[in-house]
């Protein structure tokens, strides 16, 4: 099959012949249609995973048919149109039997520990707990633009951040994921603050219902954020992932506010100065954000095909796996992600 692979962290990837996937006995293999080049694509690449083996074959946000099927699994059939989170569980150690797959002891992660979806064809085990069935209506790059951002911000939004009508909510970093936390508060009547320093970010947010933006290259931005709000916000979200977003995220929050991080911090920012002194004083909550399992997903697949959620929204373009190699290495270019979503097609 045709696939990205790269055999050294920082080097440009090739796009090159390699021997298909062996379907695992409690697994599936995928034919992909659609998968998302994100910016965690990005931190893998450049090295700033240690789960990850050369070579390598990146891509973790996907959707497809299954074409093979292992001896084990017995809910899916070939031809089913499906798609997966990002982080894969084992189904059955401690926080697996708890829900929490999303943080499974065992996780592992296609793009990650196994090679991933920029490819013809990607292998996923232990389909009975991971896989998630695509309603018809519903297209292939919308299914595979939820297995990462959408799904992270639906979680982190919904799930951790409890957003209700009226709350006010500030997302930091306008890419993929805080786009998609914008329009998914903004769909639950909360008062949003976009805040990036790219402007066709800002302008992406308010068509998404932000209320109001900030460009943080050039104003205060917990200044701001207070201005608008009147005593901060409730909710702080980091979708980029820097010491600057983290600590503009935790001062705009009013007192036992809450932040969620989904941004992953790497290189410089691995180890942030958190000002605790805020954090108790103000009695502060940090959360982190880590996808969300697949037995979570029909109340957000039930938004989406009722039209409440509009994930197709955030799809900028559309490329081909030739293209990928030059787009990945993108990403680490300021302002690369501004504007929503890219689809690959293998």
């Amino acid at each position: 099959m045709r696939a990205v692979i790269y055999t050294q962290f920082g080097q440009l990837p090739q796009v090159a012949k390699v021997a298909e996937p062996v379907c695992p006995k409690a697994g599936v293999v995928i034919a992909v249609e659609a998968t998302g080049l994100c910016r965690s694509d990005w931190h893998g690449w450049m090295g700033h995973d240690p789960d990850i083996g050369l070579p390598q074959v990146p891509g973790h946000e996907l959707a497809g048919v299954v074409v093979a099927i292992g001896s084990e699994v017995k809910s899916w059939a070939i031809g089913d149109r499906v798609t997966t989170p990002f982080v894969c569980a084992c189904g059955t150690c401690g926080p697996c039997s708890r829900g929490d797959q999303q943080v499974c002891d065992r996780q592992f992660q296609p793009g990650f520990t196994h090679w991933g979806s920029f490819a013809e064809f990607v292998a996923i085990d232990r389909a009975e707990v991971n896989l998630v069935r695509v309603p018809d209506e519903m297209s292939m790059d919308t299914a595979a633009s939820l297995g990462c951002r959408f799904s992270t911000a639906y979680r982190a939004v919904v799930q951790l951040g409890s957003v209700r009508e009226g709350m006010q909510v500030a997302v930091h970093g306008c890419g993929g994921v805080g786009l998609s936390a914008v329009m998914i508060a903004a769909a639950r009547g909360a008062n949003v603050i976009a805040v990036d320093v790219a402007q066709p970010s800002l302008d992406l947010a308010l068509s998404l219902g932000a209320r109001a933006v900030v460009d943080a290259s050039k104003m205060d931005v917990p200044r701001t954020v207070f201005d608008f709000t009147g005593e901060g916000a409730e909710l702080s979200i980091d979708a980029f992932g820097s010491i600057g977003t983290l600590d503009n995220s935790l001062r705009c929050l009013r007192k036992r506010g809450r932040h969620i991080q989904i941004g992953l911090l790497a290189g410089d920012d691995d180890l942030p100065a958190v000002p605790m002194g805020l954090v108790i004083g103000s009695e502060l909550e940090i959360f982190g954000s880590h996808g969300m399992a697949a037995h979570t997903y029909p109340e957000m697949m039930a938004e989406i095909t009722a039209g409440l959620l509009r994930p197709d929204l955030l799809i900028r373009d559309r490329i081909s796996l030739d293209e990928v190699p030059a787009r990945l290495a993108g990403l680490g270019q300021p302002g690369e992600g501004a504007g929503g979503m890219t689809i690959i097609h293998p």
